[in-house]
């Protein structure tokens, strides 16, 4: 990632976690789970006015033109119904967004893909669609989704024609002070936007009339790039006129939109919004430490040992800080509860369920169910984490010790989540193996290689020292990933 998108990274995940944070997502934000965007909508419509929507800019006249002509909704309302009615699945992007701690969320989005994503990430949602539901508070909640045009159940209200936009300062006057507020109080991230809504245009146009732009504060959009490519004709041959002519657009365009403290956050291609959505997830986590493992038996370590290693490496854990994320590993799970509540009930004399999530495995299922709902269960519990901390490993089976499958599948989405991964490899069994794995080739796990950070990885899998100095390796270890001399090379 460039400077300027770590940049924006950096100040909008501390805007997270000072919880003033909020979100506006845009057609475009949809569409890349299967749903149309605005031109896409009304296509058919433009059609049968005998129009071309590749050749309008102005759609909201084309669905009001529609109105115009038969004088009632019907063909617009079955539109909308019709098309956000379709089966679609939320994507990674809905996903993401829904585990990231941000309580407030606009759209101006028809379909339910983002309060699907919320439900399905066990959030409790309040979802606003109408002026009367502004008033009403659902019992708690912990995140608030306002769909200031609407929604697909009930597309005879949906904000689509120059009727509805004209009348929406009068008709939906609270949506307009609530998102006027938000925008003073709150940081911004637009996404799948175009700033084309006149609705938009004329809160933005308020919030700055009426504050000084000095108190207003700074929101983000991502915004992807004019390409060359987005310009060639139908032989092959670039369209150069016209490129420079809109990539000129544009540029005034992102110049513009710092009048209402809007900066642009420039990518190359849309899949890099997935990107920069998990880099945001990764940095709002690394406080938060999965800790995978299993044990039928301690190899090295006699049975008490390993239990006091593992629950006393959990209540260091929660003294730096850190929360614990942990399903009940055999023979390791309990030691790790018992040990972050300990520490815990000792810090605030109460149990805080933010510094301890426990996702017990589902028991009595077999087969292929049983697995993929492991499976879901293991990627909920890693997506939540920074870090993954791998122990052990091993089960009986058969009478017979074997390694632990499922502790190696934890590891490889450990990796695609892009955890910071720390395998204790003295421990042995399936964490010996990842240790393994990572030293002949760190690079596809690390970056930043250097020798200090391979000293600290070595250490993981010290059989000279005690428990007590492990447990002083794994802190150093995972510490040493925030230190400036990691960040500085």
């Amino acid at each position: 990632m460039n400077r300027e998108i770590n940049s924006f990274i950096n100040k909008y995940v501390k805007e997270i976690q000072n919880n003033s944070a909020a979100l506006f997502l845009g057609a475009g934000f949809s569409k890349s789970a299967g749903y149309v965007d605005w031109k896409e909508l009304i296509r058919g419509i433009a059609e049968d006015l005998g129009l071309e929507v590749d050749k309008e800019h102005d759609l909201v006249a084309l669905a009001q033109y529609c109105y115009n002509k038969n004088g009632n909704r019907s063909i617009i309302n079955d539109t909308i119904f019709n098309e956000f009615n379709k089966e679609k699945s939320f994507g990674d992007n809905h996903r993401i967004i829904a585990r990231l701690p941000i309580s407030t969320i606009w759209t101006t989005n028809y379909d339910s893909l983002i309060e699907d994503a919320l439900n399905d990430a066990k959030r409790v949602v309040d979802v606003k669609s109408r002026d009367s539901q502004l008033a009403l508070t659902r019992a708690h909640r912990d995140a608030i989704v306002y769909k200031m045009h609407g929604d697909k159940n009930n597309p005879d209200e949906a904000v689509l024609i120059k009727d509805d936009y004209e009348k929406y300062y009068r008709a939906h006057a609270n949506f307009i002070t609530a998102l006027s507020g938000d925008l003073i109080s709150k940081t911004f991230l637009f996404i799948g936007f175009s700033f084309t809504d006149p609705n938009i245009d004329y809160i933005l146009s308020r919030v700055r009339i009426e504050y000084d732009s000095k108190n207003i504060r700074q929101h983000y959009a991502i915004m992807r790039k004019i390409k060359k490519s987005d310009y060639k004709k139908t032989d092959g041959s670039l369209d150069e006129a016209a490129y420079e002519y809109n990539n000129r657009k544009h540029d005034f365009f992102i110049e513009d939109l710092k009048r209402y403290n809007i900066k642009a956050v420039l990518i190359n291609e849309y899949s890099e919004i997935t990107d920069i959505l998990n880099e945001i997830s990764r940095r709002i986590n690394r406080n938060n430490i999965f800790i995978s493992g299993s044990a039928a038996e301690y190899g090295k370590y006699k049975e008490k040992e390993a239990i006091d290693f593992i629950s006393n490496l959990s209540k260091r854990l929660i003294s730096e800080e850190f929360n614990i994320i942990s399903g009940f590993g055999l023979g390791v799970g309990s030691a790790v509860i018992t040990g972050a509540l300990e520490e815990i009930y000792m810090q605030s004399n109460s149990i805080n369920e933010d510094r301890l999530l426990l996702r017990p495995f589902p028991q009595g299922l077999e087969g292929s169910k049983r697995d993929e709902l492991w499976k879901k269960y293991r990627q909920d519990m890693i997506s939540r984490a920074g870090v993954s901390i791998f122990l052990f490993g091993n089960k009986l089976e058969n009478e017979k010790i074997q390694k632990a499958g499922g502790m190696l599948s934890e590891f490889e989405i450990a990796k695609e989540k892009h955890n910071l991964i720390v395998p204790v490899g003295i421990t042995g069994y399936v964490a010996k193996d990842i240790w393994n794995k990572i030293k002949e080739k760190p690079e596809d796990y690390y970056t930043n290689i250097n020798n200090d950070l391979m000293e600290a990885f070595e250490k993981l899998n010290d059989d000279s020292i005690g428990t007590e100095q492990l447990i002083e390796n794994i802190i150093s270890f995972i510490k040493f990933f925030k230190s400036e001399k990691y960040n500085s090379v």
